[in-house]
């Protein structure tokens, strides 16, 4: 049951304590399953996160994605069609060995990631340049054997995602591909969900197993780490060799599909919506995916209160989720609870409120009541309701962009990480010849590179460790 007497520790002296709180007492998530790493997902992350799918989805589906079901196991032959792929993904992989007590000829893999199985399918489905682009997604669960500690929602053993794997004729057209990802991402994480954050180009040493080019999105905690949030990955030629999956084109001569997959993690971007928008009160969800949009307390439980709570409920239900609190807690208790679960409006009903027809409404975007007469409910709620996500927003963007900071020498970097920040600076390369100027970065901050700006910026003076010429501006941080 959810604790209706609130958080205990405060958000910006004890991140870790207050998510662990938030998760356990506004009921995300039960951590007590006897399979470590594996959640039970509560009514009140599973709201959420189905409204998140919604958007995620429609977003893909307008852009051509269709969605499919794929089997949750895979063959380990699959995985060995492509070397480097199944290189970067056999230590996360869980096995299945036997059905009942019989020993299985082939080992299947719980899969971490679909390309393997999806490629299977492309190279049976796909024979003319009239099939492409070939655009699919699935909504999945993945599992991986996360060898680090775990987390709630952020590190899991198995977490809930939307995977996308498409096929087209041209490298081109495969690459427009991955930068209208990173649109979708945009438009879904940022002006839907709220997050801020930057899309990295991965340095070589960080790309994707299998891929030749990966971006994601980064978003930051307040503990000074990044959570990556969607990434999206130019994959390599050799997956469509491995898999034969070839097309003719219009001479009639065979060629190999270019491919691209993206991983919009649910559960993980849920993850930074909880973190991001949370406060010392507990959650505070944006309009568009909180599990319920009003909820109306009756300050008691008499027939006159509850008929009048129906009542309103009626009006607002049309065009939000509503739902009445006719529970035997106290008021306080009902607010403390309601705050904690992060819905965007409260209205507190007494027989006052009744007899002179005016109403209280508790914004929790703005953290403050607001007196309204009855007549005036449905218009105030809906100027909250276009008001409610932008604010949250705003306050978002701004404590984001103020922690991203300069600097020129390891000591001045490692000042600005240790206190929280996204350092950005010159770098000598983000090919391979730059992973030791990388590893030395880590050595001495404890933080990675995790990329360059999509947004060009032109780099000036020397590689912050090697004192080269500075090929590029890169941005360094904490991860998880």
């Amino acid at each position: 049951m959810a604790d209706s007497k609130g958080l205990t520790v405060k958000k910006n002296e004890n991140f870790s304590e207050w998510f662990t709180e938030v998760v356990q007492k506004a009921e995300l998530a039960d951590m007590r399953f006897n399979v470590k790493g594996f959640l039970v997902f509560q009514p009140s992350s599973v709201l959420v996160m189905e409204k998140m799918y919604h958007f995620m989805e429609k977003a893909l589906q307008r852009r051509g994605h269709k969605p499919y079901w794929f089997p949750t196991l895979i063959p380990e032959g699959n995985f060995k069609k492509e070397a480097s792929h199944i290189q970067g993904f056999t230590p996360e992989v869980f096995w299945v060995t036997h059905g009942g007590e019989k020993e299985l000829e082939e080992k299947l893999a719980l899969r971490p990631t679909s390309e393997t199985a999806f490629y299977q399918m492309f190279a049976l489905w796909i024979r003319s340049y009239k099939d492409l682009p070939f655009k699919a997604y699935q909504r999945a669960q993945v599992f991986r054997y996360e060898t680090k500690a775990t987390r709630p929602f952020l590190r899991s053993r198995e977490f809930h995602w939307i995977e996308t794997h498409c096929a087209f004729p041209t490298q081109d057209d495969a690459f427009k591909q991955v930068h209208e990802d990173m649109e979708i991402t945009k438009e879904v994480l940022h002006d839907k969900f709220g997050l801020p954050f930057i899309i990295f180009e991965r340095p070589a040493w960080d790309v994707f197993p299998g891929a030749s080019k990966t971006f994601a999105a980064d978003v930051l905690n307040p503990d000074g780490k990044v959570v990556q949030q969607p990434s999206t990955h130019l994959i390599k030629h050799d997956f469509a060799k491995a898999f034969d999956i070839k097309y003719k084109d219009k001479d009639g001569i065979d060629k190999y599909v270019y491919t691209t997959c993206y991983g919009p993690a649910i559960s993980r971007i849920f993850a930074s919506i909880v973190i991001v928008h949370g406060d010392d009160k507990g959650l505070r969800f944006p309009w568009e995916i909180a599990p319920y949009h009003v909820v109306i307390v009756p300050i008691g439980n008499t027939d006159n209160l509850i008929s009048k709570a129906r009542e309103l409920e009626k009006k607002l239900i049309e065009f939000c989720d509503v739902m009445i609190d006719s529970s035997e807690k106290s008021p306080g208790e009902k607010f403390n609870l309601w705050e904690l679960k992060g819905v965007p409006i409260r209205i507190d009903l007494g027989e006052k409120e009744i007899e002179s027809k005016k109403l209280s409404l508790f914004r929790r975007d703005l953290n403050k009541k607001e007196n309204i007469a009855e007549t005036d409910l449905i218009r105030h709620v809906k100027l909250i309701k276009d008001e409610f996500t932008a604010n949250l927003i705003k306050e978002a963007d701004k404590i984001f962009h103020n922690r991203i900071v300069n600097s020129r020498t390891l000591d001045s970097m490692k000042k600005s990480i240790d206190a929280g920040n996204i350092v950005r600076c010159g770098f000598c390369s983000t090919e391979m010849d730059g992973k030791k100027c990388a590893e030395i970065v880590k050595e001495k901050t404890g933080a990675e590179v995790r990329g360059t700006n999509l947004v060009e910026e032109k780099s000036e003076g020397k590689c912050i460790v090697c004192d080269k010429v500075a090929k590029h501006v890169v941005y360094v941080a904490k991860s998880y």
